[in-house]
């Protein structure tokens, strides 16, 4: 789509091209600064259709003096990393395995995995209730990270496999030549050569575990386990008909500050690790 974008608006002629790109912005960035604007109001100015408004703190304070959202944001970073962390350990060495070596049914394995990536979690979430259930896991951090293990650790195998396949065979033969094992190998010659990709997948695992909230919602109950989408879905305002917008918008754009600092900080990672791939 968005190679899409860049040749249309490059076969453009100026005026188009100017046009187009507004608009691509617009339809980006106004919702974020309609939630900012709305974050600063209150009461009946909720309603208010004018563009412009009166910077006032009040919902980030009562977002921000709360424990709820520390409380939240401790176990959504927990869960994220976990789950990223875990992904990459045991999906490494499988990449490895599909990718580099020749064996009966590789390719139906990695079928297989893109379709478990593909499977909406929904279709699953009854069977994962039970089992969690079973294992005593439930209301606890530890069933989210074992849940969302189910659709992280296929993604993770099959991305990165794309990347070891992409790894000249001759680096191998010229290692095991010289008497490296396959540890070593790993450690010392592949993953060094797929760190974009490995940073990459890791970041992308980290934003799909940061905003879940499906499992999130079905597998928690008490304060000390939710996370920060159910806590931000879960907020309610004093009153009976009062409508708490404000205060979600509010903590709505606290929770998305540390997935785009991330993006920022390693976008070069995630660039060249979705288009270059490992060797040029």
């Amino acid at each position: 789509m968005a190679a899409f974008l860049v040749r249309v608006t490059t076969d453009m002629p100026g005026a188009g091209r100017l046009i187009m790109l507004a608009f691509i912005l617009l339809h980006t960035l106004f919702p974020l600064y309609w939630a900012l604007v709305t974050s600063f109001r209150h009461g009946t100015t909720l309603f208010s259709t004018a563009l412009l408004t009166t910077p006032d703190l009040g919902n980030y304070r009562t977002v921000l003096g709360g424990p709820a959202l520390w409380r939240e944001t401790f176990n959504s970073v927990l869960c994220a990393g976990s789950i990223t962390l875990l992904s990459l350990i045991l999906g490494i060495p499988a990449a490895y395995a599909l990718g580099q070596m020749t064996f009966a049914g590789r390719k139906t394995i990695l079928v297989l995995l893109l379709l478990c990536s593909m499977l909406p979690p929904i279709a699953i979430l009854s069977g994962l209730f039970e089992l969690i259930s079973a294992l005593g896991l439930y209301d606890h951090v530890g069933s989210l990270i074992f849940a969302d293990l189910f659709f992280a650790l296929p993604f993770t195998i099959w991305l990165l496999s794309g990347f070891f396949r992409d790894l000249p065979a001759e680096l191998d033969d010229a290692a095991k030549l010289d008497g490296c094992g396959l540890t070593r190998r790993i450690l010392s010659i592949h993953l060094p050569l797929v760190w974009p990709g490995i940073a990459a997948t890791g970041l992308l695992n980290i934003m799909t575990c940061w905003n879940e909230f499906l499992f999130a919602l079905t597998f928690t109950l008490n304060d000390s386990a939710r996370t920060l989408p159910v806590g931000i879905g879960l907020i309610s305002a004093p009153g009976r008909f009062e409508l708490p917008f404000g205060t979600i918008m509010a903590a709505s754009l606290l929770a998305t500050l540390p997935p785009i600092l991330l993006v920022l900080f390693f976008q070069n990672r995630i660039a060249s690790g979705l288009t270059a791939g490992a060797v040029k």
